[in-house]
């Protein structure tokens, strides 16, 4: 069997008056996500590590900030149309493993309706979804609540062997 790993990361500024989300569900916050599309730091992070799983370069590179096509643009499109591609080179996802870096708010009791949206989108179970958390001890800006991180990896496999 051919499996490929792939890595991705993203960064948002937080802002008052944006709805925040994260993991492709809304999240009561004070602050939201600062972006061109909806801004899901998570599920960037996932389009990030599946495309360069098979080294089809980033999220930037296939939608990008620079398209109107995209302004405001629900995340959950950008993460179905990755898939598709993925799909197209004949692999499939098995499983993805994410952490998230934010002060607040605590994003536990929205982790499962969040690996739901993702494995739905995906086509995997929410048993091949992670979504740790973590602060950052009020350290950097993420500490300072000035913005929000999110780190992916993400195994396929060859869907034609």
């Amino acid at each position: 069997m051919s499996y490929r790993i792939g890595s991705g990361v993203d960064f948002h500024q937080l802002a008052e008056g944006r709805e925040l989300w994260i993991g492709g569900i809304k999240v009561p916050h004070t602050k939201g996500a600062v972006g061109h599309s909806d801004a899901d730091v998570l599920l960037h992070a996932i389009c990030d590590a599946l495309l360069g799983a098979l080294a089809l370069g980033d999220i930037g590179v296939h939608f990008p900030d620079t398209d109107a096509t995209y302004k405001g643009i629900d995340s959950k499109i950008l993460l179905k149309k990755t898939v598709e591609l993925i799909q197209k080179e004949g692999y499939k996802v098995v499983n993805i493993d994410s952490t998230l870096c934010l002060q607040a708010p605590k994003i536990k009791p929205y982790v499962p309706q969040m690996q739901e949206a993702i494995a739905s989108i995906v086509g995997i179970t929410i048993r091949d979804v992670s979504i740790k958390a973590t602060t950052t001890e009020q350290m950097g800006f993420v500490g300072r609540e000035e913005g929000l991180m999110a780190y992916a990896s993400a195994l396929l496999v060859d869907n034609r062997i």
